[in-house]
């Protein structure tokens, strides 16, 4: 006789102390998302002059962005293995590559190196993506909401956290370890969650579904598409309407891979699509465009309005998750049109010397993307919102070769630095219109898709209706089915009410299943007479 395996129960301290774990998790999502984020822009070209002469410089800074392809190729992997691995172990591991990253950066002599670090890097951004996702989901909502707002403002501000340990450095390695103090701490915090997991009880966890498995891989297929795209435009030296296209169909792609499915999931997917190609791509050229070099205010004239737009982001996030769980269809559109808006503010302010002007783009577009994909996540489980993600990630590389394609237009027949700084603000405002036509689409996209699946479920409730002679079947809500008119005449339609097992009332015992059934005549059973009553004889 086989021994079942011993499961071992939560913790009777666990209730009492959920708060402790709770608040870990909040700290560890604040650390460990903009660390994630932060991989993507490739900055090697800031530090160009202080790359060694014996190496390539431009297959070194074509190396150096790896990371990007590598993270959008390991977050739908990472999803899968969610149904193996506790997120707590995922996300240590995540955080221990990043850090393993840290650590080799400073040794990375050459371009393959160089290249391997960049990997690792990526995937372990890769890893923490989808596990700190799946880590807040059953939480309290205010962790949710934390990290929409986090993942919001970490895409804000990836460029600026990517450029800003560069000022003044004398070594150009420090690209490959921009933030080891930070990258410790997050560590530590994943380390200590983990421990507070294990004492506090080790709860169960969602997971995406079976069927979701084909579905999270399947997203693996257009990353590696565009992953591919963005290594050949850096190698071969591609035009610009070549890279514009293969964005394009990218994007397209991208959409149709998430039209698939549930409604609920088609409107996350959109939003996702969205805000990865929007978001971080707009938010690098305003901050490539607002640097001192070329008169804007620099990093530290941005602080103010990023940390603004991070506070109203996240503020927004709570507020959608708490008093707003159901109103997904509409806000989730409000919250892409607040994104355009943002847009339209970049083509109308950028560039501009005063930073805090800038509150009102970063602010819009960072609201907009916190109440879009928080109210689209309302309505989805783990499986779709993991999936969603790995959409998402992958609409950030499209979106930077749309962007990379529109900069290349610009600057075609540069000749002088005036022309180039020039084509720079003309391309952000290109892009600005772009994107807004881009999400503009988008939102058109799922009103549609959302609009032809709530036609398909009116259509298929009222063909399961019937109006067939007879109505075998019951419905689950108890309610009463008639038969059709088009009886012989003087035969009485014959009605069936399906109680539930505890009676019409919630009281009594159920019916038995051959009670008022019509007998093989077809004829309705005869009433019997009623019975005698006290009351006659007291009458007489």
């Amino acid at each position: 006789m086989a021994v079942p395996p011993i499961q071992r129960s939560p913790s009777a301290a666990g209730p009492r102390f959920a708060w402790v774990l709770d608040v870990v998790l909040g700290l560890l999502i604040v650390a460990a998302l903009p660390l994630a984020i932060i991989s993507i822009p490739n900055t090697l070209s800031v530090v160009a002059r202080l790359l060694p002469g014996d190496i390539d410089q431009v297959a070194l800074m074509r190396t150096h962005g790896l990371a990007l392809p590598a993270l959008l190729l390991t977050v739908p992997f990472a999803a899968v293995a969610l149904r193996r691995f506790r997120t707590a172990h995922l996300v240590l591991a995540g955080l221990v590559l990043v850090a393993a990253s840290d650590a080799a950066g400073g040794y990375a002599g050459s371009e393959f190196l160089v290249g391997v670090v960049r990997v690792v890097r990526g995937v372990g951004a890769g890893i923490v993506l989808p596990a700190t996702l799946a880590a807040v989901w059953d939480r309290v909502p205010a962790l949710r909401a934390l990290w929409v707002g986090m993942f919001s403002l970490s895409l804000l501000v990836a460029q600026a956290l990517a450029l800003w340990p560069l000022d003044g450095v004398s070594d150009w390695k420090i690209t490959l370890q921009p933030y080891p103090m930070a990258t410790g701490v997050a560590l530590a915090l994943a380390a200590a969650y983990l421990v507070a997991w294990m004492v506090l009880g080790r709860a169960a966890e969602p997971v995406p579904g079976v069927g979701e498995r084909g579905r999270l891989l399947l997203a693996a297929v257009p990353a590696g598409g565009i992953a591919v795209v963005a290594i050949s435009t850096a190698t071969e030296g591609w035009r610009s309407v070549p890279v514009i296209v293969l964005a394009a169909l990218a994007v397209v792609g991208l959409l149709a891979l998430g039209s698939f499915g549930a409604p609920e999931s088609r409107m996350l997917a959109c939003s996702m699509v969205a805000v990865g190609v929007v978001l971080l791509p707009s938010a690098a050229q305003v901050t490539l465009v607002e640097m001192g070099g070329l008169g804007g205010p620099g990093l530290r004239g941005l602080w103010i309005p990023y940390g603004v737009a991070g506070v109203l982001g996240v503020g927004a996030s709570v507020l959608v998750r708490r008093y707003a769980r159901a109103a997904g269809r509409w806000l989730a559109p409000l919250g892409l049109s607040s994104m355009v808006a943002g847009l339209c503010a970049v083509r109308l302010l950028v560039p501009s010397a005063d930073g805090l002007v800038l509150v009102v783009p970063f602010a819009l577009m960072v609201v907009g993307a916190a109440v879009a994909l928080t109210s689209a996540l309302q309505e989805v489980g783990i499986g779709a919102a993991v999936f969603g993600l790995s959409l998402c990630v992958a609409g950030v590389l499209a979106g930077f070769l749309l962007g990379t394609g529109v900069q290349m237009a610009m600057f075609d027949g540069v000749r002088s630095a005036q022309e180039l700084v020039d084509g720079f603000v003309g391309a952000l405002h290109w892009w600005a219109l772009i994107g807004g036509f881009v999400v503009v689409g988008i939102i058109v996209l799922a009103s549609v898709l959302g609009r032809r699946s709530g036609e398909s479920e009116v259509a298929a409730a009222d063909g399961g209706s019937g109006s067939g002679p007879e109505m075998a079947s019951a419905c689950d809500g108890g309610a009463a089915e008639l038969a059709d008119e088009d009886r012989p005449t003087g035969e009485v339609p014959r009605v069936v009410v399906p109680v539930p097992v505890k009676g019409a009332f919630g009281q009594g015992e159920p019916l038995p299943e051959d009670e008022g059934a019509a007998d093989p005549g077809g004829t309705v059973p005869a009433v019997p007479p009623q019975a005698h009553s006290p009351e006659d004889d007291a009458s007489s």
